[in-house]
């Protein structure tokens, strides 16, 4: 007879079985007990054969109080845990935030889709069924077992998180595949998003992509779930706490197999709250623009190395904010790839590919800057009076220095030279003079000139919002002892001066020591990002100008050296390509050897206007030849679509 029915009926089913297992154990004790008195009666002989009853008694009584006190006084919370294996919260992924140019272009969407999930916890304890439903889904998606299998209990059989198994289902085949998984325990459709991007025109490094967590990621935001996806790269990474959203929850009501019967009203239910947006400072017309002449000056580079040119960067600078318009880094890639799970072939040809175009160049690439570090020197020498305005001098052809001999780019020596002219016709023997010193002028040294580097910001981070830039080097002599074990020579010095030896910059770094000859000092952070609204329009976060650092060139030694990149595009070394463009430009060109001096990368910066300056531009094409002829031309076509817009 079972004296605990009635309280089991009340508890449902579940309660009932627990009340039987308690039930079995307590009686069982008793049984136990009772066994042992009995022995202890026959081995004594004693005559307390009643005295011992009345102590079995007095045991059974309590066990039974004790069962008691499981079944009705903890009931309440014994049901609550029967419960939670049929009530679990399910998540309602919040929509990521967009990501739109200064004008409203959308350069970052989702995109509705489907996906094929597990729940761990479902999924059958006996590992022949679990391989029996692993193998069904492997039938329907064409997926491998083992991966499958793998997903499916990477974090343990117990977990309540939701696995995506196969991503990116049409809405079509998302129906005829809930039709076919019917009945599988823990294995379910659920509804999901995609991010798409605009694809082309270099975008890829700026918008970067998102991925499903990896083991490290919750490391770091331990408020994930396994099914979320996470910002990897580029501004996805960046701004990932605004981009992500608030994910909404809901209590549901499970069946034995894990199939959901009812979603429940509850309190600590929850709607998603979507992601907050990004506006760019980049301008989607002029980052296309930017692509295309870049392409086109590497075409140039091609037919001019008679080498195949297959990496440029091209980047467009707001001289007094810092702004970024554009940014494009070749080759590129198309991130829409990653917005699911990526293939193996997909990943292997990328990352094997030799062209790296997984690579930001413009922020992570590191070059020997060549002539353009000129505009640096220049203004160090004059702000330390190692030089003048009226300093002047007929500079040979080379400087020898007993068996070595560092030569002129071409010859000068035909008449006098001054820093301005020095500037516009690239004259490398002034300012090996004005770095390491020769004839009247005495010469920085490397101390002074790293001071200057490191005050333009060369050799440290920009502090542009992205992840991955790298720093660059800045050669001296405690550099050289510790990686060489030689001191620094003259010769070294020579070298650094014009932009060569071991002197690394990175594109974003010269381009913002550029905008600070042009807006009179300044040296700004660059920003792409301008501001980060929510859902419903409200500005929730704007990026005013930051400045780095200031007065550190006087006002006449910037107009000194203003009035030398302008000499450059009137008469100097690149006027066949801008003397006649309708605003009036200021710029440098560059060729820097690398490669044991076997090809050389195409530099050249400038801003415009130079009366009224609003952009800089930078252009470097790798082992495009000389910077006038190769790099100087992209920079044209993109100011020619900027001001034409204007």
């Amino acid at each position: 007879m079972d004296i605990f029915g009635n309280f089991a009926k009340f508890r449902g089913d579940k309660d009932k079985r627990k009340v039987r297992e308690y039930s079995d154990i307590e009686f069982s004790y008793s049984e136990l007990a009772t066994e042992a008195i009995d022995k202890v009666e026959e081995k004594s002989h004693l005559g307390f054969t009643s005295h011992l009853k009345l102590l079995s008694v007095l045991v059974f009584t309590a066990l039974v109080l004790r069962l008691f006190v499981i079944q009705v006084v903890s009931g309440s919370a014994n049901q609550k845990l029967a419960e939670g294996n049929r009530i679990r919260p399910r998540i309602i992924e919040a929509n990521r935030g967009l990501i739109l140019d200064k004008n409203g272009v959308s350069l970052a969407q989702n995109s509705p889709s489907f996906a094929l999930a597990v729940y761990p916890s479902d999924l059958p304890k006996k590992k022949t069924d679990r391989l029996a439903i692993y193998q069904k889904i492997a039938d329907l998606t064409s997926l491998p077992v083992d991966q499958i299998r793998t997903d499916a209990e990477k974090n343990g059989l117990s977990s309540l998180d939701e696995i995506i198994i196969s991503d990116n289902i049409s809405h079509d085949d998302a129906l005829l595949l809930e039709q076919k998984i019917n009945g599988l325990p823990g294995a379910y459709v659920a509804t999901k998003s995609i991010r798409q991007y605009v694809s082309g025109s270099g975008m890829a490094h700026i918008l970067g992509y998102t991925g499903i967590v990896s083991t490290d990621d919750i490391k770091n935001f331990p408020n994930y779930y396994l099914s979320d996806r996470i910002g990897k790269t580029g501004l996805e990474s960046q701004y990932e706490s605004a981009l992500r959203g608030t994910h909404g929850v809901e209590q549901i009501e499970v069946d034995s197999k894990g199939n959901i019967t009812r979603v429940l009203v509850d309190n600590s239910n929850k709607e998603p709250v979507s992601g907050d947006n990004l506006v760019l400072n980049v301008e989607f017309g002029l980052q296309q623009a930017t692509s295309t002449a870049l392409l086109n000056g590497m075409a140039a580079g091609t037919k001019q190395s008679g080498q195949s040119v297959t990496s440029g960067i091209a980047i467009v600078m707001n001289v007094q904010t810092g702004a970024i318009l554009s940014m494009v880094s070749q080759p590129s890639y198309d991130n829409n790839l990653f917005s699911t799970k990526i293939s193996q072939a997909d990943y292997s040809k990328l990352t094997s590919d030799p062209t790296l175009p997984l690579f930001d160049r413009a922020i992570a690439g590191v070059y020997p800057p060549g002539s353009i570090v000129k505009i640096v020197m220049a203004s160090a020498g004059l702000q330390e009076g190692t030089i003048t305005a009226n300093t002047s001098m007929v500079t040979p052809a080379a400087i020898k220095l007993g068996e070595y001999n560092f030569p002129d780019w071409k010859d000068h020596s035909y008449e006098s030279t001054d820093i301005e002219r020095a500037i516009a016709e690239s004259n490398d023997i002034f300012f090996y003079a004005v770095g390491g010193g020769f004839d009247k002028i005495k010469g920085l040294g490397i101390d002074r000139i790293k001071k200057y580097w490191q005050l333009f910001g060369l050799g440290e981070k920009t502090g542009i919002d992205l992840p991955g830039e790298a720093a660059g080097l800045l050669p001296d002599n405690a550099w050289k002892m510790k990686t060489q074990n030689t001191p620094w020579y003259i010769g070294d010095t020579y070298h650094v001066s014009i932009g060569q030896g071991d002197l690394l910059v990175t594109p974003i770094q010269m381009l913002r020591a550029t905008a600070t000859i042009a807006n009179g000092g300044k040296l700004l952070e660059p920003q792409l990002v301008n501001r980060i609204v929510d859902h419903s329009g409200t500005t929730v976060k704007e990026f005013d100008p930051r400045i780095e650092r200031t007065n550190f060139i006087s006002d006449s030694v910037i107009k000194i050296v203003q009035q030398g990149m302008r000499q450059a595009i009137v008469s100097g070394s690149v006027r066949s390509i801008l003397a006649d463009f309708p605003i009036p430009v200021a710029g440098k060109t560059g060729t820097a050897q690398f490669m044991n001096n076997a090809k050389t990368h195409a530099w050249f910066e400038c801003y415009a206007p130079y009366d009224n300056p609003q952009i800089a531009v930078i252009v470097l094409v790798e082992g495009g030849g000389e910077g006038f002829d190769i790099a100087g031309p992209v920079a044209k076509d993109i100011m020619t679509y900027y001001f034409a817009q204007k």
